[in-house]
């Protein structure tokens, strides 16, 4: 190549003949003529050859034209590819387009206080929950779209109640102010098929928002939580260890002030710094706040104890056979009969314990030996100490008894 560029320097601007470029440069005269009649540097190319996947993509191409969205390994199944699936991938990756529908994705652009995005993340962590186990409970995500503005909380489960109860919390919390809509994926704690479930309805009729649950398939439409989700996963969780869902709460708000100070490149500022002019544009907090506890009603049974999202938790004894309300939230469950306390626990995050208030076990041992050995009445115990005469007495009878014994009458 860079012969070639010297060639044509002499040629054209020190107007060297061909001869004498040769000569200096010491390459043939045949050379230089190609040289100069060519328009680009000179290259190598490799004279094509027929590969194994040149065979097979007619093959390829009349699935595609059949099923433009089939896997490549499926493909490799049905054409009895046995190559690399990796080089056939980037074949197919190639073709599909031309038979595949276009999908366009609109930019969007969203105006302050109408949109927070709303997303679960499971981070890729086992956390101690209690009782011997472990997991990953799921992250309530929600971000401010103007604003880019983070919030976010562990939650117990993705029970509807709880996904209403961490909304209100991050809501009224962090941001102070309801956004015109929110927008879900087709979760189902949510709602199933186009209609939200009643616990929601309820919360953003109170909230006087709009929940809007995007099509499947759609993903840039909530691609800023999405990215959020993503930036907790790389930034937030590297190195760090957890002992409770309460510590990794505890971890994650001391970190999400330093995430809204960053400065967001799209939007050329700090979330911090914009997250005023996002919540002016939205909605204030309601005078009432929306109901966020389960509650239902059971009729407490013998062994005294009602199952609460997957646990059973003790209740006062005296209250079975009788209806209870069973009330419980992100942090407490409560039993309580005619507006009496009957029971209240911490709610646990595991699966399958039974929690026993020690109050309650005593309780029912006492009624247990009540029931077992029970007192007399005055009443029955006057009947068990009369004496026989009376009934004599009381009747008018007169009993009298005459014995001989060795010549002596005894009356």
């Amino acid at each position: 190549m860079e012969d070639w560029a010297l060639i044509r320097h002499l040629h054209h601007s020190e107007k060297l003949s061909k001869r004498a470029i040769a000569t200096k440069l010491g390459v043939a005269r045949d050379t230089v003529t190609n040289a100069l009649a060519s328009d680009g540097p000179p290259k190598y190319q490799r004279p094509p050859v027929e590969s194994a996947i040149s065979t097979v993509e007619p093959k390829i191409r009349a699935l595609l034209s059949q099923h433009p969205m089939m896997p490549a390994t499926v493909i490799a199944e049905r054409i009895g590819w046995s190559g690399s699936i990796s080089w056939l991938r980037e074949r197919i990756r190639a073709i599909r387009p031309e038979y595949a529908p276009a999908d366009p994705a609109d930019r969007l652009v969203h105006d302050p206080g109408e949109v927070v995005q709303c997303d679960l993340w499971f981070p890729p962590a086992s956390i101690p929950l209690g009782g011997g186990q472990s997991g990953s409970p799921p992250v309530l995500v929600m971000v401010a779209a103007f604003s880019r503005f983070i919030t976010a909380m562990m939650l117990p489960s993705r029970v509807t109640m709880d996904l209403v109860a961490g909304m209100w919390h991050l809501l009224s919390h962090d941001l102070g102010a309801i956004p015109h809509r929110l927008w879900w994926d087709n979760e189902s704690g949510i709602g199933r098929r186009g209609r939200l479930t009643d616990p929601v309805t309820a919360f953003v009729g109170t909230v006087a928002t709009t929940l809007i649950q995007l099509k499947p398939f759609d993903p840039e439409s909530k691609g800023i939580v999405e990215r959020a989700n993503q930036f907790l996963e790389t930034s937030f969780m590297p190195g760090r260890t957890f002992c409770s869902p309460d510590d990794f709460n505890t971890q994650l708000a001391e970190w999400l002030p330093i995430a809204n100070s960053r400065v967001v490149r799209r939007i050329g500022g700090r979330p911090i710094d914009l997250v005023s002019v996002d919540t002016s544009a939205m909605l204030s907090l309601p005078a009432v706040p929306p109901p966020t506890v389960a509650c239902s009603q059971i009729r407490l049974p013998r062994d005294y104890y009602v199952r609460v999202l997957g646990n059973d938790y003790s209740v006062d004894p005296s209250a079975i056979g009788h209806m209870v309300d069973v009330a419980a939230d992100l942090r407490r469950v409560a039993v309580t009969r005619e507006g009496r306390v009957l029971a209240e626990h911490d709610r646990r995050w595991s699966r399958g314990l039974t929690v026993t208030d020690p109050l309650h076990v005593e309780s029912a041992a006492r009624l247990r030996e009540q029931f077992q050995n029970p007192t007399p009445t005055s009443a029955e115990a006057d009947q068990l100490i009369r004496d026989l005469g009376d009934y004599d007495r009381a009747f008018g009878v007169e009993f009298r008894c005459a014995a001989s014994f060795n010549d002596e009458t005894v009356l």
